[in-house]
C-alpha cells in the first residue's frame, strides 16, 4: 500500500463550459490556478463520450464512443503530473435515457452541463510509470 497525508487549502466550485471537452476543462482550470494535485467530484450531462476499459490481461486500454446525450450520473477523479502536463484522471457513470448506466474511464466528452466540486491539495501528486499494472500510477 502507498499512502501520504496531503493538506488541502483550497476549494473550487467550476461550471464547465457548453461544448468544451469535459477532461480538457478541468485540466485547464488546474493550469490556470497552478493546481498540481487535488480530487474531484462532478455532475452533469454530456453530449458524447469517450470512455476506456482497461484490460488487465492484454494491459491496453479498450475505447467505446457514444455518440448521444448521456447523464453524467457521477463522475470523480484526480488531477496530477504525468509527464509533465497536468491530468485529469476521471472516471464517470453515465446514464441513458432508459436509466442502463455506462461506466469508465472517461478519456473525452462534449460537456453540455457540467458542475465540478475540486479540492487542490498543497503538495504535488506526480504519476509514474508502474511496472506490475504497466498503468500511470501517483507515488
Amino acid at each position: 500500500m502507498h499512502y501520504r497525508e496531503v493538506d488541502a487549502s483550497r476549494e473550487f466550485l467550476l461550471r464547465l463550459e457548453t461544448g468544451a471537452d469535459w477532461r480538457t476543462e478541468i485540466e485547464e482550470f488546474a493550469d490556470l490556478e497552478g493546481i498540481d494535485a487535488a480530487w474531484f467530484q462532478a455532475m452533469g450531462a454530456v453530449q458524447d463520450a469517450e470512455v476506456w476499459f482497461y484490460d488487465q490481461e492484454d494491459k491496453e486500454y479498450q475505447s467505446v464512443t457514444f455518440d448521444e446525450p448521456l447523464e453524467v450520473a457521477a463522475c470523480v477523479g484526480n488531477v496530477a503530473d504525468l509527464d509533465g502536463e497536468r491530468f485529469a484522471h476521471t472516471h464517470a457513470v453515465l446514464s441513458r435515457p432508459s436509466g442502463q448506466a455506462l461506466a469508465g474511464h472517461l478519456n473525452a466528452a462534449t460537456v453540455f452541463a457540467g458542475e465540478v466540486y475540486l479540492r487542490a491539495f498543497d503538495d504535488a501528486l506526480v504519476r509514474e510509470h508502474d511496472e506490475t499494472t504497466d498503468l500511470d500510477l501517483w507515488l
